[in-house]
């Protein structure tokens, strides 16, 4: 395989503590299987290793599917969705939350200044009229790449 030295993976170096998966619905066909023995037996193994591995760690998942629907289809294994399913949060879309954007968009903000030096005293009114009046069809993620690239390009 090539491997020289030991090295550590993401569930193992979560030990002890939280590990966030996005896009679970997105997971390729091989992958449930494994990650369901990790997740039912609190063990794995590295690559190229044959010694199981104990790990205590939390999951979280999110996605943007249906996965109730997406598991009656075929296309998730139920028994990974109901060991994932202990504790359902639903986070509406950012246009259906238009009272979040100017919080979050001023979160960003500090955020991207404080990463790049910039010193940014705040929005206009009329940015935060756009900010508010905009669909956010990306959600959140569209909302923080768009404040960083406004931090990055900004003059003066």
């Amino acid at each position: 395989t090539g491997v020289t030295e030991r090295k550590i993976r993401k569930f193992e170096a979560a030990e002890k503590g939280t590990r966030m998966l996005d896009e679970i619905g997105e997971m390729r066909t091989s992958i449930p299987a494994k990650f369901l023995r990790v997740l039912e037996g609190h063990q794995l193994e590295r690559f190229g290793g044959s010694k199981a591995i104990k790990v205590d760690v939390r999951v979280i998942a999110a996605t943007n599917r249906d996965l109730e629907k997406h598991v009656r289809e075929g296309g998730f294994r139920k028994d990974l969705f109901f060991r994932l399913n202990v504790v359902k949060i639903d986070v509406p879309s950012l246009r259906r939350r238009p009272e979040d954007v100017v919080p979050l968009a001023e979160h960003f903000l500090q955020k991207f200044a404080a990463e790049t030096g910039k010193k940014i005293q705040g929005f206009s009114e009329r940015a935060i009229r756009l900010l508010e009046t905009y669909r956010w069809p990306g959600s959140v993620r569209e909302l923080k790449n768009f404040i960083e690239q406004a931090v990055v390009l900004i003059q003066g």
